[in-house]
């Protein structure tokens, strides 16, 4: 049976590795590492880029040399590079390949080929390949002040955030081949926008003014508005390091995916934080703490009142309104003796149990009630004939 014919495979594309203006294998041991580890390192432009491999296109690790850049000779085939006061130590096969590396660096950091390196002409004509090439990319390096908007965008970032400059660069209208200059400027209290033209000239860029004035690079256009000016432009950076708006991820109910959410207003007021339109809220007063008796551990209470003693000994807030108190009670009067009164007798053959339980319950209730007074003598004998009647009552012929 003949098998089904499959397509022929066709090869991956491979990422293009990027081009160095100089790049060998290095061991790079830094402030925080215990020992040297190996890399293939690549120097472009003013970065020094780090691989696990010559083969990978991704770097691991990179150095930017844009600050100041120190480089020393270490032992042997060893040398150091300090960046920012942290020292980098690397170690090279040999002390030609240590050279090498130390004038690359030096050539695109200082813009020249150092002339005190112990090298073949050949490696000077390397070095200056270098140096065309590092001055050609930072000609074509925008500014930090160039976006890409229109003459009205540029006057309304200008107006909306003065404190972020009053310069910036932007593509020429027309279409040609130049950048235009857009500036905003206050005299008594009246906005001044000027815009002006930046021609491009082959590698160099003029600017149309009654004088034309030629640049090497846009930085230098940025540069010389800022010195013929004595630094009344200064070059616009907005800062969009931190968002605006709040935002959330929310799911989409109907078919399950993620959409960003972005609320024109807070649903939820932040509590305890004022109010931006309607001025600052008006906190609740607070109540009123007693004073602290430095030589005592208790509070005195603000106004003498009578003492109530309560079982939970729970204590109100000072918050809660107030509840009146009921007068303190006077002491129960002593229980007057009351005239005997002969009960009537009980038919016979009732129960004498109930009548005795009820009436030594009513002597316990007259003496709880009474609280700890005690039964006069003259309640205790009435008492006594009052059972004794009730005992003659049951037993009619004793």
């Amino acid at each position: 049976m003949a098998s089904a014919l499959n397509p022929p495979r066709t090869p991956k594309p491979k990422c293009a590795l990027p081009s160095h203006y100089h790049e060998s294998f290095l061991e790079k041991k830094g402030p925080w590492d215990q020992d040297y580890k190996k890399y293939w390192a690549g120097l472009r432009g003013l970065t020094l880029y780090f691989y696990n491999s010559n083969r990978d296109s991704q770097h691991v690790e990179k150095i930017d040399l844009g600050a100041s850049v120190k480089v020393t000779d270490g032992p042997g085939v060893h040398f150091n590079l300090f960046v920012r006061d942290q020292e980098i130590k690397f170690k090279v096969e040999s002390l030609e390949s240590r050279e090498m590396w130390k004038g690359f660096i030096l050539t695109v950091v200082e813009l020249r080929v150092p002339s005190n390196l112990t090298l073949l002409p050949g490696h000077l004509y390397m070095m200056a390949e270098a140096l065309a090439k590092e001055e050609a990319r930072r000609a074509q390096e925008m500014p930090s002040c160039f976006l890409k908007v229109s003459r009205l965008e540029a006057q309304l970032l200008l107006e909306r955030y003065p404190e972020c400059g009053n310069l910036l660069l932007r593509p020429c209208g027309d279409g040609a081949d130049g950048v235009s200059v857009s500036t905003r400027q206050t005299l008594g209290g009246t906005p001044l926008v000027r815009h002006y033209k930046v021609k491009r000239d082959g590698p160099q860029y003029v600017i149309d003014v009654e004088e034309p004035v030629s640049c090497a690079s846009l930085q230098a256009v940025v540069s010389y508005f800022v010195s013929q000016t004595k630094n009344a432009l200064v070059p616009f950076l907005l800062d969009e390091d931190y968002e605006k708006v709040l935002g959330y991820v929310e799911a989409d109910k109907e078919n399950g995916e993620s959409v960003w959410v972005a609320p024109s207003v807070p649903a939820v007021p932040c509590p305890g934080v004022a109010s931006l339109a309607g001025g600052p809220k008006q906190l609740p007063p607070v109540p009123a703490i007693p004073a602290l008796n430095p030589d005592e551990d208790y509070v005195i209470p603000i106004k003498d009142a009578p003492v109530t003693d309560y079982e939970n000994k729970d204590v109100l807030s000072p918050g809660w309104p107030e509840v009146q108190k009921p007068r303190q009670c006077s002491p129960a009067p002593r229980v007057q003796a009351k005239p005997h009164i002969a009960p009537k007798p009980e038919p016979r053959g009732l129960p004498s149990g109930p009548v005795k339980k009820l009436a030594i319950g009513s002597a316990q209730g007259v003496s709880a009630t009474t609280g700890l007074a005690k039964v006069t003598a003259e309640l205790e004998e009435k008492l006594q004939r009052r059972r004794a009647l009730e005992h003659s009552a049951e037993h009619p012929g004793d």
